[in-house]
């Protein structure tokens, strides 16, 4: 190895771990903002007893051990072993525990597991909202603290909210430009904001030094055993505790972009103490003055300096809210690709990076809601109610799914996998306990959206089964058409026709329909299949099978993993490396669009009319595949469903 390889070689793990910083660490990053306040805020009358102490330190204690119970322990020792090829999230983790597609549909355990698992992604959309909407209004809100501003302008409050909403449509305006060019900036902001909060954590701490009693569990113990005689309901202030790990999902999801040991390194080294040290710098405020607990965040900062933490504050916010923007990005890739919503238009914002991508219904959607909860609840304290729910369930969901992981894959003894699951399991049965005691403030919306998305896919999965089971009810079997056109006397011209085909084992009634109206045959005919695989990535080596079958008749399957998207002329180029080469002005595409008709015979009504709707509304595969439109002949077909 040259001393250019080594010395780049060398320097790979550190950018890895700051790059990490910006996309992996920013939702968790920012929690210092609100969930310390807002714990606080569920004992408010109690604080100002003579009880204080006891309990700053108790729920300290529980900050403290459930960023080390759920995050270190739980994802970074244990649930990040369960990758798909390096790629993390919960359909990977559905993906590894069951990654038999045809037999998990036959047992009734891998259906509901899958329901889980599906169910689960649907609530991380209720996260991707909610995120960006709390976070950057908590940082915007740190103008209220800052004297001179209120001074000079008296309806300062009034504004927040606007300001709040213009930086969320900024965000989302961006968005078409994909990350690649700003990504860079990302890690080393996100890397000063981990300094300044742990910076000023440190100054907390030596005016209270007390504060490091926490690390005992004894007090968090006592704050759960005891909390209803200092005059607090600790199920309420879980509720608050609960937003300290909201990014453990994330640390998960992200694990494809840069790795296990980047990410593991980056939390235990720096964004670890930083967290600890900022929750307690909090407390030691609130231990010092009871007063400090309306912003014990801000309070920690000299008041000459409050203008620009505010402006890191938004800056990591706005940071924290790209990653999960771009979360919902691939979350809706990945479910397209497994066949659970329809075709959406994809961009590719990056050439070199084929994880950059923008969807601009996806991203409007967002940012309609991201900006109207805003308004809606119009502060993060009001908004703290409505988060929490999503994650509490989807990391329960991940506990579950992956005991099957640690049963299945890893042959776990019964009595491992069951106790570390359980464990982990009644942890988080709190967590969602103390959340569904907030369902009449909030934390109804991120369930009410995730049953909506739940039921979109859900219906779309199971509405494509039934029309592949229809058409194939309808459809002439392969061989027999072979025979037939062997036998017969069909008019063949010149040129290639190529028609895409769903089972391999049958005629596409495309080319049927081709046939009966145009009475012929084009010299050569290829059925080109693409197939969705239960991994990530497909390499270039195994991308395509070619096969002749006979009379001029090709088989091509195109394979692709759930984050990739297919492309139609790359498909064809890479043809020629099997024998198979094709001439644009020669070639034709034939393809079938189908229009559903409701009806009460496969499916529900109302289920039927949703699934009409989907299929009318999904992008044509013309342009889903990027198959040139001026070649494109389409065949219309009525399926009654």
């Amino acid at each position: 190895m040259s001393q250019k390889q080594a010395a780049s070689s060398s320097l790979r793990l550190p950018l890895l771990c700051v790059a990490a910083l910006g996309v992996v660490f920013g939702d968790i990053g920012t929690s210092p903002l609100y969930a310390f306040k807002e714990s606080c805020a569920a004992m408010a009358p109690s604080l100002h007893g003579a009880d204080r102490e006891a309990l700053v330190l108790g729920l300290l204690s529980l900050i403290i051990w459930a960023l080390i119970i759920i995050i270190s322990v739980k994802y970074l020792v244990f649930v990040m072993r369960a990758d798909k090829n390096g790629e993390g999230g919960i359909l990977a983790l559905l993906n590894v525990g069951f990654p038999e597609r045809k037999a998990r549909w036959r047992t009734r355990t891998g259906q509901t597991m899958v329901a889980f698992g599906v169910f689960g992604a649907a609530l991380l959309y209720g996260d991707g909202i909610i995120t960006p909407a709390i976070s950057v209004l908590s940082a915007v809100e740190g103008l209220k603290n800052i004297q001179g501003l209120r001074e000079s302008f008296p309806k300062l409050d009034e504004a927040v909210v606007p300001i709040t909403a213009l930086i969320l449509l900024i965000l989302f305006a961006v968005q078409r430009h994909g990350t690649a060019k700003i990504g860079g900036a990302f890690g080393p902001i996100t890397l000063i904001w981990f300094i300044v909060i742990g910076s000023l954590g440190v100054k907390g701490i030596t005016l209270e030094p007390t504060v490091l009693k926490a690390f005992s569990p004894h007090y968090a113990l006592d704050f759960l055993m005891n909390g209803a005689h200092h005059g607090v309901k600790p199920m309420l202030v879980l509720g608050g505790v609960f937003l300290v790990v909201t990014g453990g999902e994330a640390l998960y999801a992200d694990m494809g972009h840069f790795g296990k040991r980047p990410i593991r390194l980056t939390w235990f080294a720096l964004v670890l103490p930083a967290l600890l040290l900022n929750y307690l710098g909090q407390g030691a405020e609130v231990l010092r003055d009871v007063e400090m607990m309306e912003d014990p965040f801000y309070s920690m900062c000299p008041e000459h300096l409050r203008l620009y933490l505010v402006i890191l504050a938004t800056a990591a916010t706005v940071i924290a809210s790209q990653a999960l923007i771009t979360g919902a990005f691939s979350l809706t890739m990945q479910a397209v690709q497994m066949g659970y919503l329809p075709r959406i238009k994809i961009s590719h914002t990056s050439e070199a990076e084929r994880g950059q991508i923008y969807i601009s219904k996806v991203n409007w959607l967002l940012a309609i809601m991201c900006v109207a909860l805003v308004m809606v609840f119009r502060s993060s304290s009001n908004l703290a109610h409505a988060y929490g729910m999503a994650v509490t369930l989807t990391m329960l969901i991940t506990t579950v799914l992956f005991y099957f992981v640690a049963r299945r894959q890893w042959e776990w003894p019964l009595w491992k996998a069951l106790g570390l699951c359980v464990f982990f399991g009644a942890i988080e049965s709190v967590f969602v306990s103390a959340n569904v005691l907030k369902f009449f403030d909030g934390a109804w919306f991120p369930l009410a959206l995730a049953v909506v998305i739940f039921t979109v896919m859900v219906t779309w999965r199971k509405g494509r089964r039934i029309l592949g089971e229809r058409l194939q009810e309808q459809a002439l079997p392969l061989e027999d058409f072979v025979t037939s056109i062997a036998h017969g006397k069909i008019h063949r011209v010149q040129g290639t026709a190529i028609y895409l085909a769903g089972a391999t084992g049958v005629t596409p009634s495309a080319l049927l329909h081709n046939l009966k109206h145009n009475k012929v045959l084009h010299e050569r005919i290829v059925f080109l299949t693409i197939e969705s695989l239960l991994i990530p990535f497909v390499s270039e080596e195994k991308r395509l099978d070619v096969s002749p079958i006979s009379q001029g008749i090709w088989r091509v399957v195109a394979h692709y993993g759930f984050m990739e998207q297919p492309d139609v002329p790359r498909i064809l180029e890479q043809c020629s490396n099997h024998g198979l080469n094709f001439h644009s002005m020669q070639t034709s595409f034939f393809l079938g669009r189908e229009t559903i008709m409701p009806t009460r015979k496969h499916l529900p009504y109302w289920q039927a009319k949703l699934f009409s709707v989907l299929s009318r509304n999904a992008q044509s595969a013309v342009a889903y595949y990027k198959i040139p439109p001026s070649r494109v002949v389409e065949f219309g077909i009525q399926i009654e469903l």
